[in-house]
């Protein structure tokens, strides 16, 4: 047969690799079918639920298919709160225990504190820099900003609440009431008044977080502990006075009384609705040489009057969800008034994070961390960012909305 005789006219070579793409085709067509059948279904992005639990790394996988699967919708409402394509981002990490997170308007940095480690630190958010922003920091707690700028500590070793002024001089705003020292102020909020609002709990007493009382003290009954270990020369140690009250510093200097520790017992995080005519006061538990009621992870809300007197207070929430009690620490409110708290779930995965409830109480929304939160504050330039100071690590995450009030 003579190679025309093989060459059928009629079949270009286009044709025939047309037609070798149709079968190829078809074949893999029916391998694709009768794989599909036995294919699992699609799998979702990770989580801190997911095992393995999601990487908040650099390296870690994507999670923002237009929801992050973190954040967590438990009302429709949340859905106009929440930021839908953005993700949580994990800043810093390396800490022992974060804890008052704030904003500087002006600086435009994160600061927060680093307890165990006796310091204080910044997030940069031009470059996302990390650094030490003040040490020793007397072992402070909860930090936030005034209406002029200037930062306000909470510090567990001197038992007082000091103001940092913009000439970098250092104010002490109060350090003892009716003559008996303080116990370890927690947590402070600016007033438009020119007033500070702290909580002053005794959990700056833990070895660990601060300073234990003097021998014979109730944090230090046996006087086994020695707390001037490890501080500087001339340091003496301090013993246990107060209840556990909730105090404001008036403009004079004075120091009031606004909350007993029979109203709420272990008061830890405070804020202010955005109007200012609510006071919501974190009720945490017993801390070292507590002999009081003792608090059960609640929060309650005051009325504030013209007068700065705080009436018809009441339980706002026992912050349990699905069975779980999500202890409350650190509580900001944002312009719409709704309440977002930190949670310490313990061991229970996924509900350690950040609650979202409306003025009602109504929980609306959660997101989830992989750590125990802490506290929590608004910033970023729009003051429309979430920072979560959770145990070892520093979060953020966008949101719809804007923090109210100065951070």
């Amino acid at each position: 047969m003579t190679h025309q005789e093989r060459r059928d006219p009629n079949v270009s070579r286009r044709t025939l690799v047309q037609g070798l793409a149709v079968g190829a085709a078809a074949a893999a067509t029916g391998v694709s079918s009768a794989l599909a059948q036995n294919a699992p279904a699609p799998v979702g992005p990770p989580t801190t639920i997911t095992t393995p639990p999601r990487d908040f790394s650099p390296r870690g996988a994507p999670t923002t298919y237009f929801w992050d699967p973190d954040i967590i919708a438990v009302d429709p409402s949340f859905n106009d709160l929440a930021q839908p394509n953005t993700s949580i981002k994990r800043l810093h990490t390396g800490l022992l225990w974060a804890e008052g997170p704030a904003w500087s308007a002006q600086g435009r940095y994160m600061l927060w504190s680093d307890i165990p480690n006796n310091r204080q630190m910044r997030w940069s958010e031009d470059d996302g820099h990390v650094s030490v922003f003040r040490t020793p920091s007397n072992y402070s707690n909860g930090n936030s900003f005034d209406f002029q700028g200037r930062q306000l500590s909470c510090e567990h070793l001197t038992r007082r609440v000091t103001r940092y002024e913009n000439d970098g001089t250092a104010t002490v705003l109060a350090d003892s009431y009716q003559g008996k020292r303080l116990n370890s102020p927690n947590d402070v909020v600016a007033h438009p008044d020119g007033s500070y609002w702290f909580t002053d709990p005794p959990y700056g007493g833990q070895l660990y977080e601060g300073e234990p009382d003097a021998a014979g003290g109730p944090g230090n009954p046996a006087g086994k502990l020695n707390p001037r270990i490890g501080q500087p020369a001339g340091f003496v140690p301090a013993k246990r006075e107060l209840p556990t009250n909730c105090y404001r510093i008036d403009p004079s200097g004075r120091i009031d009384l606004v909350v007993s520790e029979d109203q709420v017992p272990d008061p830890n995080g405070l804020c202010f609705s955005p109007d200012y005519k609510k006071l919501y006061v974190v009720s945490t538990g017993k801390g070292p040489g507590d002999t009081g009621p003792g608090g059960n992870g609640d929060v309650f809300v005051f009325d504030v009057g013209a007068d700065n007197k705080l009436s018809n207070g009441k339980r706002f929430s026992d912050f349990t969800i699905d069975g779980v009690k999500c202890g409350p620490d650190g509580i900001r409110c944002d312009v719409n008034g709704n309440v977002w708290c930190s949670s310490n779930a313990g061991r229970a995965v996924g509900y350690s994070g950040v609650t979202v409830w409306s003025p009602e109480g109504k929980l609306l929304g959660r997101i989830r961390l992989p750590e125990v939160c802490g506290n929590i504050t608004f910033g970023g330039p729009k003051r429309n960012r979430l920072f979560m100071a959770a145990s070892q690590s520093l979060y953020a995450v966008y949101t719809a909305t804007q923090g109210a009030g100065p951070a």
